[in-house]
């Protein structure tokens, strides 16, 4: 994907679970994001928000960012349903007419609005819509099952838990190791930083475990794969997108990844099940299909000190029997070494 100078909108919601995108593109891109456009938090530093972003300004208009000499807008959060804010649309216009690229990760189509069409139009934009799925795909064939690779699937206890980042953190742990790995971006956020990969949860149902698989065949070459998850298995609102990607990715080993302190799930008020409980139910129905096991935990730390999170890593632990890690602030060694068993060749 070519270098863009990112401004990412936040207004109103930057947070590390409130802004999910902009926060991972402002720890995977930070040299392509030249600013956060959110007047609410307007002058403060972004490292106190977010733990990251040092150096990167957070501005209040959008005639402020570009002095930056921005090439796109990116709307930084995804919402319930992937609503479009009403208030947004006035600072995507005015985007427009500047003729930036306004990169989209919202199941709100720009390019399926008219007034945000024509002034694309008018003014020589591009629209990027990144969730837009590919045409032509087709149902699951249940054939990547049978492929030498090692195919590692993140998996949540909700959804906006730190999915993606495992994903990310143990490809490139990985790759420093040796191994021949690569991350497979199935969200909106993971396209943005991988340039690669669909949106499985705007795929039509029937055809969310072939997407994967076709991912997964596009890919299948390389000794590793690294599956982003999406949503849960137990929730009521995306189990469905969850259960397609575990039968589409036919992974051998599972990446079970939790927030401590969050016992129920983010948008219900349902409660959130044990490590045991959750590790169970993906084994068990996985299992019917193909040989697979959750192998490790990965924590997302947030928000806490190192402390806290080494309490936590260790409660993980104890109750699980499993080796667990938060991947940021502890690495994924132990994620690594619980994968080597699993690797091809066991090399």
């Amino acid at each position: 994907m070519e270098k863009r100078r990112m401004v990412v909108l936040t207004e109103g919601r930057l947070g590390t679970f409130t802004s999910k995108t902009a926060a991972s593109l402002i720890r995977y891109k930070p040299d392509e994001v030249v600013a956060v456009l959110d007047s609410t938090h307007a002058g403060k530093k972004l490292e106190d928000i977010l733990e990251i972003g040092h150096g990167i300004p957070i501005v209040a208009t959008l005639q402020e960012t570009l002095a930056f000499d921005p090439t796109s807008l990116v709307i930084g959060i995804a919402t319930p349903g992937g609503v479009l804010p009403e208030a947004w649309r006035a600072v995507i216009c005015e985007a427009i007419q500047n003729r930036l690229e306004i990169v989209n990760g919202l199941h709100t189509f720009l390019t399926e609005d008219a007034e945000f069409v024509s002034l694309a139009k008018t003014h020589g934009a591009r629209l990027w819509d990144v969730r837009q799925p590919p045409a032509h795909l087709d149902v699951g064939r249940h054939q990547v099952h049978k492929l030498p690779n090692l195919r590692v699937l993140t998996v949540g206890a909700d959804s906006s838990i730190g999915k993606m980042l495992a994903a990310i953190e143990i490809t490139r742990a990985a790759r420093r190791a040796g191994w021949d790995s690569e991350f497979v971006a199935t969200g909106q956020t993971g396209i943005m930083i991988e340039g690669s990969g669909i949106a499985i949860d705007t795929v039509v149902s029937d055809f969310i475990s072939g997407a994967v698989e076709q991912l997964i065949m596009e890919r299948k070459h390389r000794e590793m794969l690294v599956v982003e998850g999406q949503g849960t298995i137990i929730h009521p609102s995306y189990s469905g997108v969850s259960l397609g990607l575990l039968h589409g990715a036919a992974p051998q080993a599972l990446v079970l990844c939790h927030q401590p302190g969050r016992d129920f799930l983010r948008n219900l008020p349902v409660k959130i099940p044990s490590y045991n409980d959750l590790i169970h139910v993906h084994e068990t129905i996985a299992r019917a299909l193909f040989p697979c096991e959750v192998v490790a935990v990965s924590l997302n730390c947030a928000g806490m000190t190192k402390e806290e999170a080494r309490r936590a890593v260790d409660a993980a632990h104890r109750e699980t029997g499993l080796p667990a890690t938060d991947c940021v602030k502890f690495g994924c060694d132990v994620i690594l070494e619980a994968l080597r068993s699993f690797r091809p060749n066991n090399r």
